[in-house]
């Protein structure tokens, strides 16, 4: 890639002014959907394929990821992010967990606005709603697929006072970090840590594989595993607080350069927290050949996850409702059987 293509996707991201760029890009969302797909049962099949299919996406909507694909839940991973600054649901993709910490709950993380783990619980009940509208149950299939991928990306469930590192600039292989010139007084340099892990990462671990086979790789990769996370049950808490420590080891600490824990702040631009882009730029950080096959190596699970995850999730809702001679709030909470955000 050219250093002009890292310049353009930095001006992008800042006239957007969004918050977090697009974890893993198309091609790893893709790959989620894909591998959830593989470990769906029949009456999840069918779920997804009536509510997505009597209920499609807009065809006049811009679609970020090119045109519409054929099969519907891989289609449905990246709709969140096409209607991200229509719906004003940017903060539904991540959740700021400080550095540094540990366990608990992760209600006073979750701004006002929500986060990635209180959106996937909501569009949980919803989907598990079957007196609700079957375009809102369609939508939250699409939220649930993409936010589950999204929570499965390190930087979006930390942060250490770096705007989920989108101000740590960063060599990536023979990519100069370079201040964004459209605007300047941000500070916002491209390549970043953030950015790098949300695509350069995984598309450059997929090499010619297509979704599809990066999917099937995966699937067979993991497939050991898979069943002890299906056997732990769902529980989205315990998942963020997973990858937050794989952020503290494969993001943070995996570079020769000590990478302090800053002050838990939220930084609007680069140029916030004294000056958090510039301070991270004069460390040098490079992603070399080294970190890049750690990085792959953590991605890789992360998406093995996350696509095994979505499918419980998925299969989950598609089970029959279960009753209970108790009140009726005790039954759907007993019902959805996870930690709730608040």
């Amino acid at each position: 890639m050219s250093k002009n293509f890292f310049l353009v996707a930095g001006a992008l991201a800042a006239c957007l002014g969004a918050p977090r760029a697009r974890a893993w890009g198309c091609k790893g969302h893709q790959a989620v959907a894909l591998i959830a797909e593989k470990h769906l049962t029949p009456e999840a099949q069918q779920l997804v394929e009536t509510l997505l299919g009597a209920n499609p996406i807009d065809p006049k909507l811009q679609r970020w990821c090119g045109n519409a694909t054929r099969d519907l839940l891989m289609d449905a991973a990246t709709w969140p992010d096409d209607v991200r600054n229509e719906r004003r649901n940017g903060p539904w993709h991540y959740i700021d967990i400080p550095r540094g910490k540990h366990k608990g709950s992760l209600a006073e993380y979750c701004g006002a606005d929500g986060c990635v783990t209180r959106a996937i619980e909501q569009e949980r009940a919803i989907l598990k709603d079957q007196s609700a509208d079957p375009l809102k149950r369609a939508e939250a299939i699409r939220y649930i697929i993409h936010f589950v991928g999204d929570m499965h990306q390190p930087l979006h469930v930390i942060n250490n006072g770096d705007n989920g590192a989108n101000c740590v600039p960063v060599r990536y292989l023979h990519h100069e970090a370079l201040l964004n010139p459209e605007r300047p007084e941000r500070e916002d340099y491209s390549p970043n840590l953030h950015q790098i892990w949300d695509t350069e990462i995984v598309e450059r671990d997929m090499e010619v594989s297509s979704p599809h086979r990066y999917a099937d790789e995966l699937d067979q990769k993991f497939r050991a595993e898979s069943a002890a996370w299906e056997a732990e049950g769902v529980h989205v808490e315990n998942w963020a607080w997973e990858v937050h420590e794989r952020a503290e080891s494969e993001v943070y600490d995996a570079f020769s350069t000590k990478i302090p824990i800053e002050p838990d702040v939220k930084p609007k631009g680069c140029s916030d927290n004294n000056h958090i882009g510039k301070r991270m730029l004069e460390k040098h950080l490079v992603v070399d050949e080294p970190y890049q096959l750690r990085a792959a190596k953590a991605a890789e699970k992360g998406l093995a996850e996350a696509g095994m995850r979505l499918a419980m999730i998925l299969n989950d809702a598609a089970k029959e409702p279960r009753s209970y001679p108790e009140t009726r709030n005790r039954a759907s909470v007993l019902d959805v059987g996870v930690f709730t955000a608040e």
